[in-house]
């Protein structure tokens, strides 16, 4: 696959006018805008203008570009739609065709339609999808799960991963490694094993991506891209191969390292790695002081990161298995093996009795306690003692008015208090039931889904985050307003509306 230059990498000067200066409210508009004659021709209009007086660099781009559509994904809802129906109604909203070849544009073409989240995010992401999907085959679309899971096995084979989106300028990260979930999702759906392993080569890819430099690793403690080397084996963290500003975020970042006193190449990296981690931004991320500056995401090896990791081995052993090839079975479920015995020694603290990241180069336990110390539970590895320590702690502190929260602490980030997600919704949900704890499970989804409808009954919105301490609010904090649509929100809502009337008790 071939496809344009990034933004930054087209029109340089022009990219760093635009941003710099805040032309636009949101700095993604300007890298998702579509050309209108080819970049070296803009180019040398911009060098033959930018030094006139009178030279207007917003006139300039809305001369030569054309500015992403405003989002619509408001069907109805407050003036009296059911929810299910406005789920349905924004399936086909958010919703794009195959892609047709944009010359210059930012984004990647796929080969089959696919749903994106909505709002600012035109384009799909990767770990959303899943959530996405849940819903998708919740309202019976199953051909539409199955155009997506090709899609992502489209970019596998063409870059060698997934990346965090369908943008040129995401294409040196990826995403939380969830293609092994969709590719199971699938399979079920379709009620053939033998589906998952027509994507082994794709698996694999996946894991070869995330394992990159391994086997150079020596020394405990040690670290290359995305992996760690520990005394036990090999464990993966979150990275980003580039280590600028994000486009999308340009000024912000910049601006940024000009307050913290940072190398501004460490800064950008810790930033980017957090975005591949999907919690983009969170006190996970960031030292005692709680401060972005002080974020640190290379120096952080997290449970859900290595616990998804754990998952792609399994199933890439039990594909071995049903092609009959024992040999690769063996040695995927030892990585696994080895992984698991890590994740529950490891990865539990025994101090606070939860699941917890690991902090470089001791491996010592994070003291930010999150829901992502869920995702053991969620793929079945903690120990029943574990389990029911987690499940205390979920009840007892996560479990709030409105949804289990993010985390318990209140940094003005994203992904911290007072907010709940719907993906963390689902993994706790089918973390607890996993484990027998089907009253707190349930009472979880019965607060989420309460929450969602009281938004919904007064703004006609779903919404990708909300606030969970003060039921039928929008969640705050970030780097910009609570986007309208959406994808995840709308897959977990209907699959948890399905399971709680299959499991009433």
């Amino acid at each position: 696959m071939t496809w344009t230059r990034t933004p930054r990498e087209a029109y340089p000067e022009l990219f760093r006018a635009v941003q710099s200066r805040h032309v636009f409210d949101d700095s993604k508009t300007f890298v998702d805008a579509i050309p209108l004659a080819p970049v070296a021709s803009i180019n040398r209009a911009y060098e033959s203008e930018c030094g006139n007086s009178e030279f207007d660099v917003e006139k300039f781009v809305l001369q030569h570009f054309e500015l992403p559509a405003a989002p619509d994904t408001s069907p109805g809802g407050a003036s009296g739609v059911p929810i299910k129906e406005h789920v349905e109604a924004l399936w086909g909203m958010l919703t794009r065709d195959a892609d047709e070849r944009s010359d210059n544009s930012s984004l990647i073409p796929l080969p089959k339609p696919y749903v994106v989240p909505g709002g600012r995010f035109r384009e799909i992401y990767y770990w959303d999808s899943y959530f996405t999907m849940l819903g998708l085959a919740t309202s019976g679309h199953v051909d539409r799960v199955q155009d997506m899971v090709d899609n992502f096995a489209y970019l596998i084979d063409e870059i060698g991963f997934v990346p965090n989106g369908n943008r040129s300028y995401y294409c040196s990260r990826s995403q939380p490694p969830y293609f092994a979930l969709m590719v199971e999702l699938l399979s079920e759906l379709r009620n053939d094993d033998q589906l998952c392993v027509k994507y082994q080569s794709q698996l694999l890819g996946e894991h070869e991506f995330w394992m990159s430099g391994a086997a150079e690793l020596r020394d405990a403690g040690t670290a290359h891209r995305r992996v760690v080397q520990t005394e036990r084996g090999v464990l993966n963290r979150y990275w980003d191969d580039d280590a600028a500003p994000r486009q999308e975020s340009f000024a912000e970042d910049v601006a940024l390292a000009s307050q913290s006193g940072r190398p501004a190449e460490a800064l950008y990296r810790d930033l980017r790695a957090a975005c591949e981690s999907g919690w983009d931004f969170s006190s996970r991320w960031l030292d005692e002081s709680r401060s972005l500056q002080s974020i640190r995401t290379t120096e952080i090896v997290p449970v859900d990161l290595n616990t998804l990791m754990l998952h792609l081995e399994r199933r890439i052993a039990r594909n071995f298995e049903m092609l009959g090839d024992s040999s690769g079975a063996r040695q995927f479920d030892d990585k696994a093996d080895q992984r698991e015995e890590i994740l529950t020694t490891l990865f539990f603290d025994e101090r606070s009795g939860m699941f917890v990241d690991l902090l470089l180069p001791q491996l010592s336990p994070s003291c930010v306690y999150s829901l992502a110390g869920a995702y053991p539970m969620f793929f079945g590895i903690a120990t029943e003692g574990q389990a029911a320590s987690m499940a205390r702690h979920l009840s007892e502190e996560f479990l709030l008015p409105g949804g289990w929260v993010t985390t318990l602490v209140n940094t003005g980030q994203q992904w911290d208090a007072p907010n709940g997600w719907a993906p963390l919704q689902w993994i706790t949900y089918v973390a607890l039931r996993r484990y027998g704890f089907d009253a707190i499970a349930r009472d979880g989804a019965s607060r989420w889904l309460r929450n969602n409808r009281k938004t919904f009954e007064a703004t006609g919105r779903l919404l990708e985050k909300y606030d969970v301490e003060s039921i039928g609010n929008a969640g705050g904090g970030g780097e910009y307003d609570v986007q309208d649509g959406f994808g995840w929100t709308n897959g977990v809502l209907l699959r948890l509306m399905q399971e709680l009337v299959k499991n009433p008790r």
